[in-house]
């Protein structure tokens, strides 16, 4: 239906206006040869249909908003004033009372459009007016996040640009999300965000028409929020010593390091980020991942453990605490785990579940699930009589029982129960909601059974993964390009779509200390899931969505936001030739990109050699360098390769 009604609308705008362009993925105009190419409408996500007139808007220096259901639309008129005031200067005012002289116009239907539902809106730019149409105020605060990219880039800016031709192209727009659930997972538990940092992340979302905040308020290294009746969770738990580096592998704290690294957010401070992401049309799901990831809380209150060891914990900073040798689960060399067996446990969750109910509004609660490491409790005596009792045989279904037993005190608060989906393993009830991570695979499986299912794979939507080669990037485990990134399809073949409910990026920051950190490895990746999650399937292009990528890089410059220009950098192939020299092949996400390098230690421009084929590595050098350009333009950053590292990576057979 919702295709039929825009396809009719489509046809309407193209009939009125003869001199229209229509604006697709497969339009000449959006594909020019060089991806920099400037192209007036470049906006993320791409909406449904795009429909370019002739002419422009140009804004008055006295800007007159009209909003007849001002009451309902005050976030949105309050953001437009925020947003086309500081960068202009100009003056802007609003009126619920019907103008003739409005030059914006937010209107709200009195009859339902199916065509867009709740979150979708009508933009309509004119040389006289610009009109927003949607059925709920959501949908017109979208319609306004699409209509700021419409503007020059200088419109991101905090303070006032001066010479600015402050003009909008003529357009008609339709536009209505894929998907309902559209997130950003921030880990605020391995490192600690400030309220303000918190606060200045969903500003950066809301852009790109993300919805759900998903924070990860607890784990081994940090619990982030005050529960009362447990003061010991942020006395104690929420402190670390403070270590630099590459996180797990750091050396173990002495007693005498201070723990004074880390904080935690008051109930009022997330009642105030609650509201904050609500006037923003944001839900934030809260997480306190349990059983595993739970060392905080047993360094707080070792009664929560199973292992009388626990006794000398101290929350995790940074040292080694997991084998991960064998893979997941990892093997646990201290016991992070709450205990399955101890009903102080349930006790605990209990309180911790209730007021963490009472402080989200949000439907779900997350209640993580994940990598919890089972070889303590197979040596623990409450374990071995647990699992007699309740005639439990695997460690999985002794999870299981947790999880059930969970369930039921978050059903008890009026929430629904949501984990990773390792959950699925010991089995759990139809109600559970999986956010399913560790591969498509087990979405798929659990969408078959008919759970409900967040998309949020490694493969594709884990922003803590490396951008580009670990010798530029923060070194984790795995890396994701952009490119990648944008392949990612949240609603799979054979599935029925009614039970995939959305889709979010992660975030984990073990290896992001600031917040503009955060900002780095979330953007551009996020603005390929926001398109995934947002815009129809049909119209992805990887060409078309780069080339409005780098008008964004423009905007964010503007905005002061940090992103990674990853993209520009070569990816580095290396194997060896017959008679075992080191031959390195280059190539680039983005097409339209020249390659120079050197290998004499001096630093390359574009009089150096030119990749056009692999390169053997001379016997005698020490490092590659090498850069990416424009024509004579250097965009990429300057990478250094050890020869070393590319004999690492291409060993000689023995």
């Amino acid at each position: 239906m919702k295709l039929f009604l825009s396809s009719v609308f489509l046809s309407i705008s193209m009939g009125v206006a003869a001199q229209s362009t229509l604006i697709t993925n497969d339009n000449v105009a959006l594909q020019q040869p060089a991806n920099h190419a400037y192209n007036e409408i470049a906006i993320i996500p791409e909406p449904v249909t795009v429909t370019k007139q002739e002419g422009h808007f140009v804004l008055p220096q006295s800007i007159l908003i009209q909003a007849v259901k001002s009451n309902e639309l005050k976030q949105s008129i309050t953001f437009l004033q925020e947003r086309l005031g500081i960068p202009t200067g100009y003056f802007i005012s609003a009126t619920a009372a019907a103008s003739n002289t409005a030059n914006i116009r937010l209107v709200l239907t009195d009859k339902n459009d199916a065509a867009i539902g709740a979150e979708g809106y009508h933009l309509q730019v004119t040389p006289q007016q610009i009109v927003i149409t949607a059925n709920k105020p959501a949908g017109i605060f979208y319609g306004v996040q699409t209509l700021i990219q419409l503007l020059p880039k200088e419109i991101e800016s905090k303070e006032e640009v001066k010479d600015v031709k402050w003009q909008i192209p003529c357009v008609n727009i339709t536009d209505y999300p894929r998907l309902g659930w559209r997130g950003l997972m921030f880990d605020v538990a391995r490192h600690f965000f400030t309220k303000d940092e918190v606060k200045q992340y969903i500003d950066a979302m809301v852009r790109y028409k993300y919805n759900i905040l998903h924070l990860h308020l607890t784990d081994d290294e940090g619990w982030r929020i005050e529960i009362k009746g447990y003061p010991k969770l942020t006395e104690v738990g929420a402190w670390n010593v403070k270590r630099v580096g590459s996180f797990g592998n750091f050396i173990p704290p002495k007693p005498d390091e201070p723990r004074n690294y880390g904080g935690f957010y008051t109930q009022e401070d997330l009642k105030e980020l609650v509201a904050y992401a609500k006037e923003r049309f944001v839900n934030i799901l809260p997480e306190v991942d349990v059983p595993g990831h739970s060392l905080a809380a047993v360094a707080s209150y070792p009664e929560l453990s199973c292992t009388p060891d626990a006794v000398n914990y101290k929350v995790r900073s940074g040292e080694r605490i997991m084998d991960w040798s064998r893979g997941a689960p990892p093997l646990a060399m201290v016991d992070n785990t709450l205990c399955p067996a101890n009903e102080k446990v349930y006790e605990f969750l209990d309180t911790v579940i209730s007021q963490v109910a009472q402080i989200f509004p949000f439907e779900y609660i997350h209640m993580g699930g994940d990598e919890a490491p089972h070889n303590f409790w197979e040596k623990t005596p409450q374990i071995m009589e647990l699992m007699k009792r309740e005639n439990l045989k695997t460690m999985p279904q002794v999870q299981s029982y947790f999880e059930r037993r969970l369930e039921k005190i978050v059903a008890k608060h009026g929430k629904r129960f949501m984990a990773w989906d390792e959950v699925l393993e010991g089995g759990v009830s139809q109600s559970t909601a999986v956010m399913s991570w560790r591969d498509m695979k087990y979405g798929v499986e659990a969408a078959k059974n008919k759970h409900e299912v967040v998309m949020s794979p490694t493969q594709y939507a884990y922003l803590d993964y490396m951008q580009a080669d670990e010798i530029t990037e923060p070194k984790v485990y795995k890396g994701l390009r952009l490119s990648k990134t944008y392949q990612f399809d949240p609603v799979p073949e054979g599935v029925d779509p009614k039970y995939i409910k959305g889709a979010q990026g992660n975030l984990w920051t073990e290896q992001v200390y600031n917040i503009r950190q955060a900002e780095y490895m979330t953007w551009p990746r996020g603005f390929a899931i926001a398109e995934s999650v947002w815009s129809p399937k049909e119209k992805k292009n990887w060409k078309n969505f780069f080339a409005r990528t780098e008008q964004h890089f423009e905007r964010l410059n503007a905005a002061e936001t940090k992103y990674a220009p990853s993209v520009y950098d070569p990816i580095f192939a290396v194997k060896r030739t017959a008679d075992g020299r080191l031959l390195v092949t280059l190539t680039t996400e983005v097409e339209d990109l020249d390659i120079y390098y050197s290998f004499d230690n001096s630093f390359p421009d574009h009089f150096y050699p030119k990749y056009t084929e692999p390169l053997v590595v001379p016997i005698d050098a020490n490092a590659l360098k090498v850069i990416t350009y424009r024509g004579k333009k250097p965009i990429g950053r300057m990478m250094h390769m050890p020869i070393d590292e590319l004999n690492k990576r291409a060993p000689l057979k023995k």
